[in-house]
């Protein structure tokens, strides 16, 4: 999954590209304007009152920007910010050496919060809610719990799996948000501010191809951005129009819905090798020898809202606009009804 030119993972090259691009404050973000509405009446709010902001959770499928906001809300605040993730703090004693180093008003921000281990929760339970640390000190009979005062600080939590984080956990943020999948003319936006960045000539039809496939995720059109930049640099005259995007598009097999070999693979699996569906996640992961997580996390979200793929109790339907966009002839009705464009299941195991 790391080599996928659209996959919403990072490479290591591009994150110091990426860190640039990055919005520094809440009015250069483009899009989530539900979103944005409800964080500026938030951070108004704390301002207002000289204090820290509340916990807050964000959580939606990967690449759609919660890592930045997390950056613009230390911005706004202008406070430091603490970067770690759930696999990352693997004992207690890691979180406490994190806590202890905070400052007033200082925002800890947790990828991946819903892999944080059960010990390491119990430790942070009581520096959200009380913003106290307990610490056992000596063993056995003369053993004693001591509690340190920590400064008020936030928490921010990210995740792409909600249902996965323990409801304990869940109750102690103040806010939760969630992220959509963004639409074409905020992508189209997105890809023009980037270019600018990157000071690359582009066409707005340039932008609108490199939108359209860009499965409504920020960081995968960002990433076709560099890709369409590199072939309009060898290729054509430096400049990209739609004609250029559209050959270099075509030429990294990502098709106008935006989607690239291996959701199409995932597509032909069920309908040529299980009729449509329905089969089970595992087994769909293990014909294409690809992590189960990875393609419920990566693959699937943008296939669902695309309608091409249904999550039923006994497992994953093709639906007809898949067979349709495939050119598959339709052989029957599928056995639970499409899913409607833009939903995201984070509960749907």
């Amino acid at each position: 999954m790391e080599d996928r030119t659209i996959s919403t993972q990072k490479r290591p090259e591009e994150v110091a590209v990426d860190a640039a691009l990055r919005p520094k404050y809440l009015a250069d973000m483009i899009g989530q304007d539900q979103l944005r509405n409800n964080l500026e009446i938030l951070l108004e709010a704390a301002k207002l009152r000289t204090e820290a902001l509340d916990h807050i959770l964000l959580y939606g499928p990967p690449g759609l920007g919660k890592t930045s906001m997390a950056h613009v809300l230390a911005n706004e605040m202008g406070v430091n910010m603490k970067i770690t993730a759930g696999p990352a703090i693997e004992r207690a004693g890691d979180l406490a050496a994190i806590l202890t180093n905070l400052r007033k008003g200082d925002i800890l921000f947790i990828d991946e919060v819903h892999r944080l281990g059960k010990v390491v929760e119990e430790i942070l339970y009581p520096a959200m809610e009380d913003f106290a640390l307990d610490i056992v000190i000596g063993k056995g009979p003369s053993a004693r719990s001591i509690r340190l005062k920590l400064p008020r600080f936030t928490v921010i939590g990210a995740t792409t799996r909600l249902a996965l984080l323990t409801a304990p956990l869940r109750s102690r943020f103040g806010a939760v948000y969630r992220f959509d999948f963004y639409d074409q003319p905020a992508l189209e936006e997105i890809v023009r501010r980037a270019a600018s960045l990157l000071k690359v000539e582009i066409t707005d039809d340039g932008a609108q191809e490199i939108a359209r496939r860009a499965r409504g995720t920020p960081r995968v059109a960002l990433r076709l951005l560099r890709r369409v930049r590199d072939y309009a640099q060898v290729r054509a005259d430096g400049k990209i129009t739609a004609s250029v995007a559209e050959d270099a598009l075509d030429l990294l097999e990502v098709d106008q819905q935006g989607l690239d070999e291996l959701d199409r693979k995932l597509l032909r699996a069920i309908i040529e090798k299980y009729d449509g569906g329905p089969v089970g996640l595992e087994t769909i992961a293990a014909s294409l020898s690809e992590d189960s997580g990875t393609i419920m996390d990566v693959v699937e979200p943008y296939l669902l809202q695309l309608g091409y793929l249904d999550r039923t109790p006994r497992g994953r339907v093709a639906t007809r606009l898949a067979y349709q966009h495939l050119g598959v002839a339709w052989t029957g009705e599928t056995t639970a009804p499409v899913q409607q464009p833009g939903l995201w299941d984070e509960s749907d195991e």
